[in-house]
This record gives C-alpha cells, sequence and structure tokens, in this order.
C-alpha cells in the first residue's frame, strides 16, 4: 500500500510463508481434484454444493466450477417446491455477494448472479439495484458492474429517465467518473432523441420506457444543455479526461444513414461504378444492375483483392451493351436489402456519366447548424480558448479548440487548425503519429470541400505532411491527384477506388508499397522519385494498369538492381518513358 514502510521478513519468516502457501495449494488441489471426479461421475448433490464453494471462496474466478455449480442448482431445482427454489436461489446470491467481496471485478460472480436472477421465481430487482450502488460507490469505474447493472434495469423496468439523474449524481459528485459519462450517452438518444429529417418532431419516449441501446443523435435542445454540463466539468478540472471524452461525443455525428451515394458509368470499358455511404460486402448485397429496363447478369467485384468490404464496388456490362456513343441509355442500380435505388443517364455523344451526392451539400465533413447550435458551439470555441490562455499546456483543450472549429468552419479555421496541432505534436509528443494522421485526415476532407467547390477534377495535397490517405472513395472521378513531399509510407488498397485516375504525382515521400496502384484502368502516367521502393517485386502492382506509358523511379533504391530495366521492359511492356 502507498504510504506504508516495507518491512524486510527475515529468511525464517519467508521459509513459514512458503509453507503456508504450499499447505494451502494442497488443499485446494486436492479439494478441486474431488469436485472434478464428481462432476465426472455425474453426481448434483449437496456436496458438490459444499466443495465448489469451498473452492470459489478463496478463488471466484474458476470458471469450471461456476458451470458444475449451474449443472447442480438445476438438478436441485427438479427436487424442490417452488418456495424451497425461491431460497435455494436467495442463499446463492449471498454466496455471490460474499465472493465478490473476495474479487469485486469477478467475471465468474457477475455471470452467475445474471444466471440466478433468471432462475429466480421472484426476483428482487430493487435489492440488485441496490447491490450496484453499493460496489459502484467502492469503485466507480467497475466496468462489471455497469454491465450488470444494465441488465438488472432492463429486467427491472427502471425508466431512462432514472437512470440518467443517477448519472446525475454520480458525475455531480465525481466529474472524472468517466463510465458515469459513458452511461449518460447511451441513455441520452433514448430519452432525447434527434427528431428524424423531412418529419414531425418525434415526442420524447414515456419515462417509464426501459433504456434500449440504438445509434440515435441526441436532439438539439438536450445538447446545447449537454454541453454546459460538460463545459463546467473541464473548467473545474481541465486535465481530467473524462468530460472531454464525452464533450468529444458530443461534438460528432451520427453516422451515415446506409444508401448508394454515387453510380458512376463509362463507355469505356463498359464499366459501372458504384460507391456506399459505407463499405459494405456488395456480393451478398442484393444489387442489381438495369440497363435500359433490362435487367443485367453481372458480377460484382471490390476494387481490389483485399478489400472483402469496400464503399466502392465494379462490374463489367455485357460487351456491347453501351459502347456506341451515338445512343443515349437509363441505368438503375437497385440495392435491395436496403430498398432503395440510384439512376444515372448516359447521353449521346458523353464517354462518361455519373450522378453523385456532393461532399458539399451532405455536410459530409461537418454537422449542419441551426443558428441557435452555431452561436452557442461559437461562445463555446471562446470558452476554450479562454481556458487555454490560462493552460497553454493543456493537450484536451488544444484537441477540443480543432473539433469546434471543424464544426464551426473547416475551410475557415484551416490556418489556425493546423497551428493548434502543430502545439500539440510538441505538448503530447508520444500521440505526435495519431495528431499527424489526425491532421492528414482534416487536410483531405479540406481539399476535398474546395475540390468539389471549384468543380474540378484536380486533387492536389503535396507538401503538407500528409501521413495517411483516407477518404479516398471521394475521389472516384479524380483524374489528376498531386501527393509530392509528404510523409507517405504507401499506397493503401483503397487507392484502387480512383478509377478515373490518370496522373499521379508522389515524388519525396517515403513510399515503399504500392499495392493500391492496381487494376486503375485510366492510369496513364506515374512519378514516384525520391521514395523508398526496394524491389522489382514492389512494382508488380503496375502491371495490373493496362494503361500506364511513363513511369519516373528516380531517386529509388530499386534502380540498384541487376539488370532492373529489361526486368522492368518485361514487367511493364506498355511503358515506353522509363526515368531510373
Amino acid at each position: 500500500m502507498h504510504g506504508r514502510v516495507k518491512i524486510k521478513s527475515t529468511a525464517q519468516q519467508e521459509e513459514e510463508k512458503r509453507k503456508e502457501k504450499e499447505k494451502k495449494l494442497k488443499a485446494f488441489v486436492s479439494a478441486r481434484d474431488a469436485v472434478l471426479k464428481k462432476r465426472s461421475a455425474g453426481e448434483h448433490d449437496e456436496e458438490a454444493l459444499q466443495l465448489t464453494r469451498q473452492l470459489l471462496s478463496s478463488n471466484p474466478d474458476f470458471a469450471t466450477l461456476w458451470n458444475y455449480r449451474r449443472e447442480v442448482l438445476l438438478h436441485l431445482e427438479t427436487l424442490r417446491e417452488k418456495d424451497e427454489v425461491q431460497k435455494l436461489y436467495e442463499s446463492e446470491l449471498h454466496f455471490i455477494e460474499a465472493c465478490l467481496k473476495v474479487n469485486p471485478k469477478s467475471y465468474g460472480c457477475w455471470h452467475h448472479r445474471t444466471w440466478v436472477n433468471t432462475r429466480l421465481p421472484q426476483p428482487d430487482w430493487t435489492r440488485e439495484l441496490g447491490l450496484c450502488d453499493r460496489c459502484l460507490s467502492l469503485d466507480e469505474r467497475n466496468f462489471h458492474c455497469w454491465d450488470y447493472r444494465r441488465v438488472v434495469v432492463k429486467a427491472s423496468g427502471v425508466s431512462v429517465e432514472q437512470e440518467l439523474q443517477f448519472t446525475d449524481r454520480l458525475i455531480g459528485s465525481n466529474f472524472s467518473n468517466y463510465s458515469s459519462w459513458h452511461y449518460r450517452s447511451t441513455l441520452l438518444p433514448q430519452l432525447h432523441p434527434q427528431p428524424a429529417p423531412d418529419s414531425a418532431p418525434i415526442t420524447s419516449p414515456s419515462p417509464t420506457t426501459s433504456p434500449q441501446f440504438h445509434s440515435h443523435r441526441v436532439c438539439e435542445e438536450q445538447l446545447l444543455k449537454e454541453y454546459e454540463l460538460s463545459h463546467n466539468a473541464f473548467f473545474t478540472d481541465p486535465n481530467d479526461q473524462s468530460a472531454w471524452f464525452y464533450y468529444r461525443w458530443l461534438l460528432g455525428r451520427a453516422e451515415r444513414e446506409e444508401m448508394i451515394s454515387c453510380v458512376y458509368v463509362s463507355r469505356e470499358g463498359e464499366r459501372v461504378s458504384v460507391a456506399f455511404s459505407k463499405p459494405v460486402h456488395a456480393q451478398s448485397e442484393g444489387l442489381m444492375l438495369v440497363l435500359d429496363g433490362q435487367p443485367q447478369q453481372v458480377e460484382w467485384r471490390s476494387t481490389h483483392p483485399r478489400l472483402r468490404h469496400s464503399p466502392v464496388w465494379l462490374c463489367d456490362l455485357p460487351p456491347g451493351s453501351i459502347s456506341d456513343m451515338s445512343n443515349e441509355h437509363n441505368l438503375t442500380i437497385h440495392w435491395t436489402e436496403k430498398h432503395t435505388h440510384r439512376d444515372c443517364a448516359l447521353y449521346t455523344g458523353c464517354a462518361e456519366s455519373w450522378c453523385r451526392d456532393s461532399a458539399t451539400n451532405l455536410e459530409l465533413f461537418r454537422s449542419e447548424l441551426s443558428v441557435e447550435k452555431s452561436s452557442v458551439l461559437q461562445a463555446e470555441l471562446q470558452s476554450c480558448n479562454q481556458l487555454l490562455e490560462l493552460e497553454p499546456q493543456n493537450k484536451w483543450c488544444l484537441l477540443t479548440i480543432i473539433l469546434l472549429m471543424r464544426a464551426l468552419d473547416p475551410l475557415g479555421h484551416e490556418k489556425e487548425t493546423l497551428a493548434h496541432f502543430q502545439t500539440l505534436k510538441e505538448v503530447d509528443p508520444m500521440r505526435s503519429t495519431y495528431y499527424s494522421d489526425l491532421c492528414s485526415k482534416f487536410l483531405i476532407e479540406n481539399t476535398i470541400l474546395k475540390m468539389e467547390y471549384a468543380e474540378v477534377r484536380v486533387f492536389s495535397l503535396s507538401n503538407k505532411n500528409l501521413t495517411t490517405l483516407c477518404h479516398l472513395d471521394q475521389l472516384l472521378f479524380v483524374t489528376h491527384i498531386n501527393l509530392s513531399s509528404n510523409q507517405l509510407l504507401r499506397l493503401p488498397p483503397h487507392f484502387a477506388m480512383l478509377q478515373c485516375l490518370e496522373v499521379l504525382e508522389a515524388d519525396d515521400n517515403a513510399i515503399e508499397n504500392l499495392e493500391g496502384l492496381y487494376h486503375l484502368p485510366k492510369l496513364e502516367e506515374v512519378s514516384l522519385r525520391n521514395n523508398q521502393i526496394c524491389k522489382l517485386s514492389d512494382l508488380e502492382s503496375l502491371a495490373s494498369c493496362t494503361k500506364l506509358t511513363r513511369l519516373d523511379l528516380r531517386g529509388n533504391p530499386v534502380h540498384r538492381t541487376a539488370h532492373i530495366e529489361s526486368e522492368l521492359s518485361q514487367l511493364l511492356p506498355r511503358v515506353t518513358a522509363l526515368s531510373l
């Protein structure tokens, strides 16, 4: 224990302790063997209960013994009247409670207690809630007890409102109670759900409704109150992470609705690309393609063999279906599992066509803010800036300021956001890689928004210190991408989603893996100067890009490979402009 002087034991005392432990171990092993022998013999009697009680009292984490004990109890249950069964299981609850005093975080104890209550003719849920209260007063982060409390609440019909008040009490007594903040985040969407879009407001559930978990977001009125609650918490103790994490959850957005976000069709190759709002397994999702009113037999495939679940899927139409430029075609993708579809028209004289949702219209990278919520977040940002003046090294405050800025205006606050990320890396160097990846993600999101506002198909993020690539499904139409002078180590499998890419510039990185350059049907030029491509095998994926004619590999270790030019000419026979 902290603060106590450690008293050194003599050799004689150590020997006595060793003998005592050995004696206890022998007794435990002997009792264990006796129990396992009885179980093998199929004996389910009072003696079995007594032996398992003896063992579990000293070691409540022996799962086999709990299993045997349940077998015995089920057998005894068949031999007794209802009143006796009630007493039998009530006695078992008392025994479990004694075991919990030995180890309050015993998986076996809490699981067995749950089971016993399902067997009790008349379970006392009030008593069980009281037990949870006592255990949480001793250790407010005992997640075993929190899980058990959810079971009790569901079975007893305790209302969501009562449980929310319970979290109020715990948080009010200790802002650092992370488990209470988390539990609160599961209750609020049930008591104060966000109304569905384009529909009448949803009335709050009855306070008698028992908590059930779902993914709805919180209505704006309650959300504003929660901002104030967490605001009070982290101003009280700026270095405690519990309220900051909860606040980050409040700033988050609901999961995107499952839908077809884009359909792209190209006469060249007679290929159709379909993008979804989240990764799916199209081969099992019931996708159907209808061309000019006629269902087509097509085979769906992801953009890379490693992507079993992918946001982008491809298929090839039967030869001659859409190749004639003088014909107009109407194409529909039906997602039967989700009862939705997406249409796309390919007009006369057009080589390609698409129908898509815009990242700007969908508020893909930020929440749509009402005037009231926007003004509150502005006030929160101002308060956090004031706190930062008092606590300039507080990483939680810095990160929250970044998230607030992105919620309000990601493009307008871009310069300040980058400066705060740099400060974060300095004050919290242990997590600098995480901050670099998060900064890269935000820069990519901003660049996608700028690209869409400008209505161009060129994506440029050179010299931005990128460490990772994300949102590549949003770059399906990009024809030219510049990723030079960053800190990228690889082009991941998701890079194969760039089905319209013609030119790739990725000079001056540390790229050593090109597996994402896979079956890109329009890729003509690749520049990879000054990277870390070491082996000829690192370039094998380029052989699948049948239009590739220009390749720049200057400054890569691979140029030292013997007979590299002849080897490359065999691997990439279509490349006519090779720079080593």
